[in-house]
């Protein structure tokens, strides 16, 4: 993550770090450096890139110099392949405390990663997995909101309502505030996945072309998962990687 960045004026709850888990990093340097132009770093030192994993098991994405997600090395092969997104808080312990008592679980309580930061896992009422982040020396996205960056988070569930009753308590400010300007947004699993898809975070990307996009994916062995579509913050088409990592491309 970003070191010494602009945290502070960060509000609980605005995405601030994505990381992909992979079987294959190198695989995946290929993949997402050819897409997004990416370039990479490895992590050195106690702990790796990602906020769960230790050295030696993730790369730092940058692009132009500024760090942009992590690709993180799976030490279990029964660990979903997926891209995960975190939310900024300035104390996790506080707000898993909270995530509990609107009806969600801890996955992963907070703990510390030397001098970077503290981490957490959870997952909403609804079962959709999610990370915290609580900044110490890194604070997050380098860039965000541009080509080969990211630009949104959107949750499938099965209950919109309940989702937003439950990330409105946790993340208000962020979500419903007078200066908002969320990269977070809800919608029914059933609006583009069938039924049966588990509730889930759907990382998106922003691209200055989708169908162009498309056409590096499917060059890649990446796959086509929903053919573009409008939105309401753009123009989306969901795809995953050559490993099965899904993720969204977006277009302003």
């Amino acid at each position: 993550m970003a070191e010494n960045g602009a945290f502070e004026k960060r509000r609980e709850g605005v995405p601030c770090w994505v990381d992909a888990q992979l079987s294959d990093v190198e695989a995946g340097r290929r993949f997402y450096g050819e897409l997004f132009g990416w370039t990479f770093q490895e992590e050195a030192g106690e702990a790796g890139e990602s906020p769960y994993r230790a050295a030696g098991e993730s790369v730092r994405a940058c692009l132009d110099g500024e760090p942009v997600a992590a690709l993180v090395r799976k030490t279990d092969g029964r660990m979903p392949t997926v891209w995960s997104v975190y939310f900024h808080t300035l104390d996790a312990a506080a707000l898993t405390a909270r995530i509990r008592a609107g009806g969600g679980q801890v996955v992963t309580p907070p703990h510390p990663l030397g001098d970077l930061g503290t981490t957490a896992l959870a997952a909403d009422p609804d079962g959709a997995v999610f990370g915290l982040w609580q900044p110490d020396r890194r604070s997050g996205f380098g860039r965000r909101r541009e080509p080969g960056t990211f630009a949104w988070a959107e949750l499938y569930t099965r209950d919109t309502e309940a989702a937003n009753a439950f990330y409105g308590d946790l993340f208000h400010e962020a979500l419903f505030g007078p200066d908002a300007s969320p990269d977070f947004g809800r919608a029914r699993v059933s609006d583009v996945f069938p039924a049966e898809m588990p509730p889930h975070f759907l990382v998106h990307f922003l691209v200055e072309d989708v169908d162009a996009g498309l056409a590096t994916v499917a060059r890649l062995g990446g796959r086509v998962r929903v053919p573009p579509f409008g939105t309401s913050y753009g123009r989306v088409a969901v795809v995953s990687d050559d490993q099965g990592a899904s993720f969204a491309l977006l277009r302003r």
